[in-house]
């Protein structure tokens, strides 16, 4: 694993991790909006400190842009949510890559009609994996609800309705996820008339689709630029904007790809946006995804994707960091 210090690492070694999620059921009602406790302060990644490569310029199962990965940290898997070839924006048309830690292709699985993919979480279930991720795509594109998606290689599924899902915010329109699997937890982004908003539950609340109130649910504070994914650590949600460039060397600046911490207690930000030059030297350089792994070591990472490569032959290239105040 190469980092911006010139050392050079092993990827498996230190990308592991340890135990599995708990089952425990809460036994909670459906689906209140208001916060019913807070979540208990934590460390926070530094976003000014330098980025270490997890890997560069990887092949997926089709050529489009990445929108968003996630990590089966129990099965030590990586899977990665691409735009599928000949599906408009519109039709929420994914292809889900799994790969191994090193960046190396494995298999597909095809969710017809499920959504934008922005962010989704890939829950150990035995020696398989639970993808949950956004559902019953409206006209733009966008998931209305939740579904858990066994992942199958090699196979395509049609969204369930969202009568069929899960809509754990009463009123909300469109919903992504990411987990926190070092806490345990759910994050929780979804669409109201006033806005986004956001929300975190306990991880056994989506074991169980056993839902109740949040732990903490609050308005999106304005962040400038092109959203591209967010996820969870302890009490801080990490929130990846920015916008395509060429990022191959020419003069042309630095790209716009930012990283915002929020403290999801208060709902403010707490750092950022903080400019992020991690891949800087890539061909056609998009931000794409967010995630959080903690290795066997039990060192947190927030993990950074790019959608970078050629047109016609976009690959996969995720960096992280590991810095904690």
């Amino acid at each position: 694993m190469h980092g911006s210090s010139g050392f050079t690492f092993s990827r498996r070694a230190l990308i592991r991790t340890g135990a599995g999620a708990s089952l425990a059921a809460l036994g909670l009602g459906v689906g209140a909006q208001s916060a019913s406790a807070a979540v208990g302060a934590t460390k926070r990644f530094d976003l000014t400190q330098p980025s270490y490569d997890l890997f560069r310029s990887k092949n997926t199962h089709g050529p489009r842009v990445q929108q968003s990965f996630a990590f089966d940290w129990v099965n030590k898997f990586l899977f990665v949510a691409t735009k599928r070839s000949g599906s408009a924006e519109s039709a929420g048309d994914l292809c889900i890559n799994k790969m191994d830690f090193d960046g190396n292709y494995l298999s597909y699985m095809h969710l017809n009609g499920f959504g934008h993919g922005v962010a989704f979480a890939a829950l150990p279930s035995g020696s398989g994996t639970e993808l949950w991720i956004e559902c019953a795509a409206n006209g733009n594109g966008y998931g209305t609800a939740l579904a858990p998606i066994r992942y199958a290689a090699n196979s395509t599924l049609g969204s369930p309705a969202a009568s069929a899902a899960y809509r754990p915010i009463s009123g909300a329109t469109e919903y992504t996820c990411s987990v926190d699997p070092v806490h345990e937890r759910m994050i929780v982004r979804y669409h109201t008339s006033a806005g986004k908003r956001v929300a975190v539950y306990p991880l056994s609340a989506f074991r169980t689709r056993n839902f109740g109130s949040p732990l903490v649910d609050f308005k999106q504070p304005a962040i400038p630029g092109t959203p591209q994914g967010y996820t969870l650590y302890g009490s801080y949600m990490y929130f990846l904007t920015g916008d395509a460039y060429p990022g191959d060397g020419s003069p042309s600046g630095d790209g716009n790809s930012y990283v915002t911490s929020i403290d999801v207690n208060t709902g403010t930000v707490k750092q950022g946006p903080v400019l992020t030059k991690a891949g800087s030297t890539l061909h056609h350089r998009e931000p794409e995804g967010l995630a959080i792994y903690r290795t066997d070591a039990g060192e947190a990472r927030l993990f950074i994707g790019f959608a970078t490569g050629v047109e016609g032959d976009r690959r996969s290239s995720i960096f992280y960091k590991n810095a904690l105040v």
